[in-house]
């Protein structure tokens, strides 16, 4: 199964925009963190946005992912 790179901005809506596929993990880290570094050398006035690495079988499949909530893990004294 392949690695994807995506772009993830919040506003004004939620975009996915998928820009890498890999086979291995350690290029997709690699890409991943190269864009975050240029990201915020070159955002001084756009809108927010997150760079991800998804594991998944398709495009789709990683999309469908990255769209899930996902609760917050519990913290000590979370009873």
């Amino acid at each position: 199964m392949p690695y994807f790179v995506y772009r993830i901005t919040e506003t004004p809506i939620r975009r996915l925009q998928k820009l890498e596929q890999y086979d291995a993990f350690r290029e997709a880290s690699y890409q991943a963190k190269k864009l975050r570094t240029e990201q915020q050398v070159e955002s001084a006035g756009d809108a927010p946005s997150t760079i991800k690495v998804i594991f998944a079988e398709t495009e789709l499949h990683a999309e469908d992912l990255l769209n899930q909530v996902r609760e917050a893990a519990a913290g000590p004294g979370d009873d």
